[in-house]
Order: C-alpha cells, then structure tokens, then sequence
C-alpha cells in the first residue's frame, strides 16, 4: 500500500483531479490507506462508509430499485456507489467497495470474499469481480490493496472509446 499511494497521488496531482470514497466491507479502511500520505489533503476529498442500504441510498443516491434487483453486492451497485460519492462530494474520481468479508453472509450465488470495485474518472468507469480467500481481515485487506491498484490501473489507461 505505501508504494501505491504515492503513486495514486502522483497520477491525481498531475492531472489536477480529486478523489473520493465509498466503502461497505472495507469500512474506512481505504480512505486510512489514502490519508496516512501526508499532503493527501491536496487531492482526497473524503469518503463515505455506507455498511446499511439506508445509507447508501440516502448519503449516495443508490436507488432502492438497483438494491433489490441486484443487491448490495453486485457491479451495479458499486457502480451506483462510485458515481453517487464522486457528484455528493464534486470529486473528478472515485473509488467504491461492497462485498462479502465474512466469515457469514456468503450465499452460494454470493460466497464470501466477492467483492465489487469500481473506479471512476473523468474518462469513463471500471467494475470489476473479485475473489478474495482468507480470514474477514484478509479479504478486508486484499480489497483495499486491489480498489487501490484498480484506481491506478484506471488513472494510467486510455480513455474508453465509445
């Protein structure tokens, strides 16, 4: 993580782009990755962690329509969740995590360690599955590395053609 924040910093103060947060199983955990950079203030605008459907519909506009036809956990609502904290807060991208940490919870449809991150820039959005193994702290942890890579991965690619 302390290798990729400089980086993620980096790719936003060059571009003279912000960033925020919306986190469900992660619970903070990678908006204190971001804030342990000093500076980080320059770019992060905050974050949101929205564990209850009530928040997240309330605090980030997710429709109650895309929870119960999809769920918390699904692409689209961490689509929903990544565009909601970016127009709530005015950030240029965003960052949003919802998945199962466990050790309950899992379905066989939704078993624990899938987690949902999307990652939205002025260019366009990318939602992506994972699969994460080991214990909740685990799985918490190899989210917020993985969203992290995820944004840099998005900030460093082509714009989508369209």
């Amino acid at each position: 993580m302390k290798s990729l924040v400089p980086k993620i910093a980096d790719a936003l103060l060059a571009r003279r782009w912000t960033l925020a947060t919306a986190e469900s199983c992660t619970g903070g955990m990678i908006g204190a990755a971001l804030t342990d950079l000093s500076g980080s203030s320059a770019w992060y605008l905050g974050g949101v962690i929205a564990y209850a459907n009530s928040v997240k519909m309330k605090l980030l506009h997710v429709l109650e329509a895309t929870l119960d036809a999809h769920g918390a956990v699904s692409p689209e609502t961490a689509r929903a969740m990544a565009q909601g904290i970016a127009q709530a807060v005015g950030a240029d991208c965003a960052i949003a995590v919802t998945g199962i940490a466990g050790p309950t919870g899992g379905t066989p449809e939704k078993p624990v360690g899938l987690v949902y991150i999307a990652t939205t820039t002025p260019t366009g959005i990318n939602v992506q599955a994972y699969h994460f193994d080991g214990s909740r702290a685990a799985i918490r942890s190899t989210a917020t590395r993985a969203a992290c890579q995820q944004l840099l991965d998005h900030l460093h690619s082509p714009p989508a053609t369209t």
